[in-house]
């Protein structure tokens, strides 16, 4: 059997597409769920009583008993079938097999130090690589204990780790910022814990919000880089080592530059990273070969190793600003801004521009205190001009309540730019409709 876990918020229409694309022999959903399937005659629609989730619904092929073949799984066979982020783009399907899952459990648990003694808390999505690999894989290998939350709370958090003697979590950037502002957070916490350190991935996190993190709750932040492709990660920050704000150095595979036409990991050298291993993929379910050259995996991702052999991200290739000419990094921008006390978050996209081609524009979520106001803006453009090259800093500054995410919380860039290119239009619309009245 192959699993091909999806997020619970997946559209019905969109479960329904991929149903009539790949013809599952069988699927498991919440009754809501499952209902989208009901005129669907080829199907048995079967009840499962489990005690902790109890609106289960199995759908299974009437046909399967007659077409279904019999097959020994082999270490290459599938074990999951997993959706990639598509913050750019439509989401990838990638078929991972038993030697892959296997490769890469033994590397996150050696890189962790895992034992038996250890216990970690699940607040991330079962859908997701860091779940299903880099949490449960490894941690069944060294026969250490998982905690699982229902789902991730801010007021629980700290709670749930000293109640269960919890020696490590994973999480991503928005939790460690979540937990950093949330007043419920803080005032649940106590040093009376048992954490080792906290791993985070799946997006940068800023270093000032790595540095206050471990400085207020006493735990080191493990940052490494790694991909569903590759079945969980690639780099890792080595315990004894940690340099704040790189994803560490290669494990259990390479990592080079692509510098033109050649792979390299000389220093300073800044590129898209590429990867190959036991445990990385070479080839998408769906035919993508424009992802991958000479054997490597293309990433998308962009970066540079340091003197000492450490990877430094440098944002994504496709979220690239192209002003005129000048390549910016959003990730500059959104270090800049995001250190402010009074910004939740912040993210930077392209807007398009009759002269350049592309503006920098910069969509800020304020702390719940803050009101959006022209002098808050004008704090946000004075910090800008301060700390960044002129052509960089943002030439739009929007206020929105929240982001488009994606199920594993990622922005979704173009959309949001999408939003963004609305506002101004509704602005305009605004500025005109002024001068005429004043006319």
């Amino acid at each position: 059997m192959t699993a091909h876990p999806v997020a619970p918020n997946t559209p019905d229409a969109e479960l329904l597409e991929d149903y009539s694309e790949n013809s599952y022999p069988a699927m498991i959903f919440n009754r809501a769920k499952a209902s989208a399937f009901m005129d669907r005659t080829e199907l048995n629609y079967e009840e499962l009583p489990l005690k902790t989730f109890p609106n289960l619904v199995l759908l299974t092929r009437k046909d399967n008993a007659k077409s279904q073949k019999s097959l020994q799984a082999t270490e290459d066979s599938l074990g999951w079938i997993l959706n990639t982020s598509g913050t750019t783009g439509k989401p990838k399907q990638v078929g991972l097999s038993h030697h892959f899952m296997y490769m890469a459990g033994q590397d996150d648990l050696v890189s962790h130090r895992m034992t038996e003694d250890d216990t970690v808390l699940i607040v991330m999505p079962m859908f997701h690589i860091n779940a299903q690999e880099l949490i449960i894989v490894s941690t069944l290998m060294s026969s250490g204990r998982i905690v699982v939350a229902p789902k991730f709370s801010a007021s629980q958090f700290w709670n749930w780790i000293k109640d269960n003697d919890c020696t490590w979590t994973s999480v991503v950037p928005t939790i460690v910022s979540i937990l950093l502002k949330n007043e419920n957070s803080l005032a649940s916490f106590s040093p009376n814990h048992k954490l080792r350190f906290v791993r985070c991935a799946s997006a940068m996190l800023p270093i000032d919000r790595n540095r206050e993190f471990g400085q207020r709750f006493g735990v080191p932040i493990l940052e490494g880089y790694g991909m569903t492709e590759s079945c969980s990660q690639c780099t890792l920050n080595p315990l004894d080592a940690m340099k704040l704000g790189s994803v560490g150095k290669p494990y259990g595979s390479e990592v080079k530059i692509l510098d033109g036409n050649r792979m390299t990991s000389e220093a300073g050298i800044k590129g898209e990273i590429v990867i190959r291993g036991p445990h990385v993929i070479t080839y998408y379910l769906e035919p993508n070969p424009d992802s991958f050259k000479d054997g490597w995996l293309l990433t998308g991702d962009l970066g540079y190793f340091d003197e000492d052999g450490y990877l430094w991200l440098n944002g994504r290739r496709k979220n690239v600003i192209n002003r005129g000419g000048e390549k910016i990094n959003p990730t500059v921008i959104e270090n800049a801004i995001g250190g402010l006390d009074y910004v939740k978050n912040i993210a930077a996209v392209a807007l398009p521009d009759d002269i350049y081609g592309e503006i920098v524009a910069a969509a800020v979520i304020l702390q719940p205190d803050v009101k959006a106001n022209e002098q808050v803006k004008q704090a946000i453009i004075a910090h800008c001009q301060k700390h960044l090259i002129r052509y960089e800093c943002p030439e739009e500054i929007y206020f929105v309540d929240n982001f488009p995410l994606n199920p594993t919380n990622k922005i979704m860039r173009p959309q949001l730019s999408q939003i963004l290119i609305q506002q101004k239009l509704v602005r305009k619309s605004q500025v005109v409709e002024r001068m005429l009245s004043e006319a």
